[in-house]
């Protein structure tokens, strides 16, 4: 099979990638590009460790032929930073001890990063909606929870929380 050149743009930098066949989004993230955020838990959609955005939507990179994504945005945890909300969904992780073995961690903050930028302001519901294709083993999930919350009032408060 003959490879396809696709153009993306990965956290800001463009990259062109020889994709064969169906080879997912989070293989070429994680083995050509060294984007090690983007886990490789089941590689079926079940646990939401592999959570990126594409074109500013959540979705789980293991289900995605990046044969199909030319032209793409993709946004790892590595291209989030403190003018986007990141910094105090972080912060806000690690004063509620919502990262214990950390292996969801990069999905469970890209999926509060997408809730929080399509809602600011959101109930307890719609965050646990919002992370419920996200498993995690460590926390039973109320200290991210809360990690939610908080941050949803940091940046309600003009992002600091002070």
């Amino acid at each position: 099979m003959t490879a396809k050149l696709v153009q993306l743009t990965v956290n800001g930098r463009e990259e062109h990638i020889a994709a064969d066949g169906l080879i997912s989004l989070q293989q070429v993230l994680r083995e050509k590009l060294d984007y090690n955020t983007v886990k490789d838990g089941c590689t079926q959609g079940g646990c939401g460790a592999c959570s990126v955005l594409v074109d500013g939507e959540l979705a789980l990179a293991c289900l995605l032929p990046v044969s199909r994504l030319e032209g793409a945005e993709i946004t790892t945890l590595e291209g989030l930073n403190e003018s986007n909300s990141a910094g105090v969904i972080q912060e806000s992780f690690v004063e509620h001890s919502a990262a214990q073995c950390g292996f969801c961690t990069s999905g469970m903050i890209i999926s509060a990063k997408a809730l929080l930028d399509e809602n600011p302001t959101p109930s307890r519901d719609d965050i646990m909606e919002a992370i419920s294709g996200n498993l995690c083993r460590c926390t039973g999930y109320l200290p991210i929870i809360e990690a939610v919350q908080s941050a949803a009032g940091k940046l309600a408060k003009g992002g600091d929380g002070e």
